[in-house]
């Protein structure tokens, strides 16, 4: 943070706040603790602007609607239809500009919805603050903040600005949405090292955070978009949205038939003119060739697919907030995930216990007083010295524990609510025994002098100090342990160290009978006589099914790599608890990360899983780094620290319990639960609907590109009949095949069954194509089956209506019918044959997929209307056709089924030789 600091300040005033004095910080902005004058404060208000973040910059109604009609195949589709309606072809045009409109609103719709991070940033900041003003105590609008301004806090504040602490009493500050910090921040006066780092800040507290206990008095230092949080705010306008991998190929795959179409089109066209078409045939073959190898289809399946994984992700418990977030976080090869509530429970307790008598163990998850006491793995009744230093955690704290709707909810301090959890557990009832043991006074605890006493009567009718804090403190006033020996400070360090390697945060806590009864406590009462009782080592440890899921995500060939804010020590023993660290490994630290260049952070991240203490601008570089690698990146998290990160990664995955609305409108995933499992699950569902996808492009694709070879045959071979060219297909019926066919075909393909082996696969490439070398060859062979079943039906019934005597503009329209009949059967057998794309349909089971058959059922009941409803006739230029005729396109149409089943199995056996 640079010092905006008064001009005529001293030269010490360059260093960085919290590295000053308190009185050089309020020299520095030419302040005092009687506050500013108003009319100094306006003058600055002038000077340095409203302590507001700056308004989201978001893109107009008309820019979005122009960005879902930039797009190649749509600027084609709009000059076929442009053509169309030229050439008098008004009711084609028409219906080619209909679907350009319905896939622009819905394109529209999506994305207006979406980029509100920077507007939630400013809910953060509060509508009030409470400062000095001319010596007197004053309520002002936080938007009138000025540096120099002595702003006061008090427990249940939001912080209005970046303050320095000048005075404080018990403060503490809860910093998980900007530090990622799990348990509140105490705080402090003293100057602190320039290169600490910002969750070390002690002296210091920030925008948009929270006071949940003590008081403090404090000199504002940076306001508007030079605090932290407008630090990051400004990080998240730089941050660029990265293209899914789905978007960029389907936008390759765009430009390629892009190209492809306009060139066969100008072909096609030029062909026409030489074979003798009227000009306005030979546009209307090129038209029609132009909608019908453009899969107009492909974006309303693509959004049918990815929606229905919408769904089931919810039913897991991922709400997904933008829909190509399915497929991404499916691809995804890298999770960086956040530590407090993610991987772990949130949720602070008491797992080790060191009295005279040994080492202990509790069980149990959470703040449900449900656990055993474990003695070298064994279940044990409490000791006398476990029992007291239970006791002591118990009556020495201010927070309560208690159950509501069925879960345990605390009141207070963490730490203090996980030693109440502790003492039921080991004790039971603590309301009786704080009834039975009455507190009769208390020394808050301060981070000064790091520790609490309480005073309490006990049932015999005497006294006892309780005193808990920092194990250093306590051994200072500490002579004697519970067994009455001296006390051995070595040995009890020693045990200190242990249970610190262990990530465990350690408090120890002891016990003095004053000499004579007190009517209050004093600081003399608590200098020393105490017994050293012992020590409780408290973490916030991992979820179980997080750990599992790990497991599946390594299964997956997906790196787990934990980003937190917390203290290395912690993070490294949650780290090798989750199977994410081995014992020679170590958490890099962000005052590490900030020495590194930007190549040599991809060296360490490519070998580090484990990154701790790490400010926002680090969490953004080691995504980047990720990425410059290659890697897809998903990144978890809950703070307004973490949404840079979020909006950066390819997949930005927040909390929704926990997580800020900051973080939520920056992600493209919601957590409902705050689990890494989930996050898990929702993988495995994003794999699935990228399979199916594949199913469904591939079976929608073959029929695009019959369609161009239909056309091409057609103008290229098939005679001229009265003046008029004979086209097998108008434009108007293409677009009824693409889109209502492959739209109810390719449905029933998103529904389909997981496969058993998709979380043992390793992930996709990045670069990897939608359609491989096999697919590819799948498309070409389905092709020609179609194009070569159609033309030669459309044939048949052509020249056989005409020799009967048929007027050739009315068996033009019978054939027409004809052709349009087969496309669609052969489209229905198909689809029973890419349920998979390898395997018959015989081994995943006939009827698995039920929803197969309700959508051929559904198709074929508009194809009957197509054929036979006057209307329709009308519209698209159909005819009625006999049961013959029918049953004719049938037998053709089934064709498809031994010539694929013999295909697969030839690709299978060639599969299984290569392995």
């Amino acid at each position: 943070m640079t010092l905006t600091r008064d001009p005529d300040a001293p030269p010490e005033a360059s260093l960085p706040p919290h590295a000053l004095e308190a009185s050089a910080v309020l020299a520095a902005f030419a302040s005092s603790l009687e506050g500013l004058r108003s009319s100094e404060a306006e003058r600055r208000r002038a000077r340095y602007g409203a302590n507001v973040l700056a308004p989201a910059r978001g893109d107009g109604v008309l820019h979005i609607l122009w960005r879902q009609i930039n797009n190649p195949l749509v600027f084609v589709l709009l000059g076929a239809a442009a053509l169309a309606i030229a050439t008098g072809k008004g009711i084609d045009g028409a219906v080619v500009l209909a679907v350009v409109v319905v896939n622009a609103i819905i394109g529209f719709v999506q994305e207006y919805r979406a980029g509100k991070a920077i507007a939630a940033l400013s809910a953060m900041t509060p509508d009030t603050a409470t400062v000095l003003r001319d010596g007197e105590k004053v309520t002002v609008p936080a938007a009138e903040l000025v540096p120099g301004d002595i702003v006061l806090l008090q427990s249940g504040d939001r912080v209005p600005a970046d303050v320095r602490l000048v005075v404080e009493r018990g403060l503490r500050v809860e910093e998980a949405a900007l530090t990622g910090e799990s348990v509140p921040a105490e705080k402090e006066t003293a100057p602190l090292p320039p290169d600490t780092p910002l969750g070390d800040r002690r002296n210091m507290a920030f925008a948009g955070t929270y006071v949940t206990s003590g008081v403090g008095t404090a000199v504002v230092v940076a306001t508007g978009m030079r605090t932290e949080l407008g630090r990051i705010s400004a990080m998240l306008r730089e941050t660029t949205e990265i293209e899914t991998p789905l978007t960029k190929q389907i936008a390759a795959v765009s430009r390629w038939i892009t190209v492809a179409i306009l060139i066969v089109s100008a072909l096609l066209f030029a062909t026409g003119l030489l074979r003798g078409y009227p000009a306005v045939d030979a546009i209307l073959a090129a038209i029609t060739l132009a909608v019908g190898a453009i899969p107009e289809g492909l974006p309303a399946v693509i959004t049918i697919v990815l929606a229905i994984g919408v769904r089931r992700m919810a039913a897991r418990r991922a709400i997904v907030r933008r829909l190509a977030a399915v497929e991404t976080l499916g691809s995804a090869t890298v999770i960086c995930s956040d530590k407090t509530g993610t991987l772990t429970r949130n949720e602070m307790m008491v797992q080790h216990l060191w009295a005279p008598s040994g080492h202990y163990r509790l069980t149990g998850t959470g703040y449900a007083p449900e656990g055993a006491l474990l003695h070298n793995d064994q279940s044990v009744a409490p000791p006398d010295d476990v029992a007291e230093l239970a006791r002591a955690g118990a009556l020495c704290s201010d927070s309560t524990v208690q159950q509501k709707d069925g879960k345990w909810v605390i009141t207070g301090d963490p730490t203090e609510a996980a030693l109440e959890v502790a003492a039921r557990k080991i004790l039971g009832d603590v309301a009786a025994l704080r009834r039975d043991w009455p507190r009769l006074d208390a020394i808050p605890f301060e981070s000064e002098r790091k520790f609490m006493a309480t005073l309490h009567a006990t049932p015999s009718g005497g006294q006892v100090i309780y005193l808990k804090g920092a194990p250093e403190v306590v051994l200072q006033r500490a002579a004697r342990d519970g067994a009455g020996a001296p006390l051995d400070a070595a040995q009890i360090a020693a045990q200190v160290e242990a249970l610190a390697a262990q990530g465990l945060r350690v408090l120890a806590l002891a016990a003095k009978v004053p000499a004579a009864p007190l009517a209050a406590l004093s600081e003399e009462d608590v200098a020393g006589g105490f017994v050293f009782l012992g020590l409780q080592g408290l973490i916030d440890p991992p979820r179980p099914e997080a750990i599992a899921a790990v497991a599946a995500c390594h299964g997956a060939g997906i790196t787990v790599k934990m980003i937190t804010g917390d203290h290395a020590s912690t993070a490294l023993a949650i780290g090798r608890q989750l199977g994410l660290a081995d014992a020679g490994d170590r958490a890099v630290t962000g005052a590490e990360l900030e020495r590194l260049s930007d190549d040599e952070m991809v060296d360490v991240v490519r070998t580090a899983n484990v990154f701790a203490r790490v400010a926002p601008e680090h969490k953004l570089r080691l995504v980047r780094a990720l990425q410059r690698q290659g890697e897809v990146v998903a990144m978890t998290g809950d703070g307004v620290n973490d949404a840079p990160a979020l909006k950066q990664a390819d997949i930005g995955v927040a909390m929704g319990i926990t997580g800020t609305d900051v973080s939520k409108e920056a992600a493209d995933i919601v957590l409902a639960d705050d689990n890494f499992a989930t996050i898990a699950a929702a993988v495995e569902e994003g794999r699935r609907a990228y399979d199916n996808l594949v199913k469904s492009l591939a079976f929608i694709l073959p029929t695009n590109l019959a369609f161009a070879l239909i056309f091409l045959v057609a103008v290229v071979f098939f005679p001229i009949e009265g003046g008029n060219a004979l086209l097998p297909m108008l434009p108007t019926q293409l677009l009824w095949i693409n889109l209502v066919s492959a739209v109810t075909l390719a449905l029933p393909l998103a529904v389909e069954a997981m496969e058993p082996d998709i979380m043992r696969r390793p992930p996709r490439r990045p670069d990897a194509p939608v359609f491989n070398r096999f697919v590819a060859f799948r498309t070409v062979l389905v092709a020609l089956l179609i194009a070569s079943g159609t033309l030669g039906l459309f044939l048949v019934q052509y020249f056989s209506e005409v020799g009967i005597g048929i007027a050739p503009d009315v068996a033009l329209r019978e054939a027409q019918t004809m052709a349009v009949t087969a496309v669609t059967l052969f489209q229905v057998f198909y689809l029973l044959q890419s349920r998979s794309l390898r395997d018959s349909i015989f081994s995943i089971g006939l009827f698995s997929n039920p929803w197969v058959y309700v959508g051929i059922g559904v198709l074929l009941a508009l194809q009957a209307g197509f054929i036979y409803l006057p209307v329709m006739n009308v519209l698209f230029g159909t005819a009625p056709l006999s049961l013959m005729s029918l049953l004719e396109a049938v037998l053709v149409a089934f064709l498809i089924v031994p010539v694929i089943t013999v295909e697969k199995a030839i690709a299978s056996r060639l599969a299984r030789e290569a392995a």
